[in-house]
């Protein structure tokens, strides 16, 4: 069974950085993507890492988010710089198909 556990969310201002972590435990994890919510939004994809640590961000992201992962730890982490209000959202680790994990709050806010 895998499980996954975001952390490292919480309150910065427009600006600042922040990085989550997403711990895997479990058997089978390959690739490892993470997404957002935003309120009154559809769950929105950011990034993902591959098993051989192939990396892929979007467009509206890019040059603010970076995506890298910890084998020893099996951790995969979203560095995210430069935050900007609309960044407000419950981000979520998800390894395909089927695991995510709980979410965790992100609030940039001055």
């Amino acid at each position: 069974q895998v499980q996954l556990v975001e952390s490292g969310g919480g309150l910065a201002e427009p600006g600042e950085s922040l990085r989550l972590s997403c711990a895997g435990s479990g058997n089978g994890i390959r690739s490892v993507g993470w997404h957002r919510q935003a309120p009154g939004k559809q769950r929105e994809f950011l990034a993902s890492i591959t098993a051989s640590d192939s990396t892929y961000v979007v467009d509206s992201v890019k040059g603010r988010f970076t995506i890298s992962r910890d084998k020893a730890k099996n951790t995969v982490y979203l560095q995210m710089n430069s935050l900007k209000p609309e960044d407000t959202a419950v981000y979520y680790c998800h390894a395909p198909p089927k695991y995510w994990g709980q979410g965790i709050q992100v609030t940039v806010s001055s």
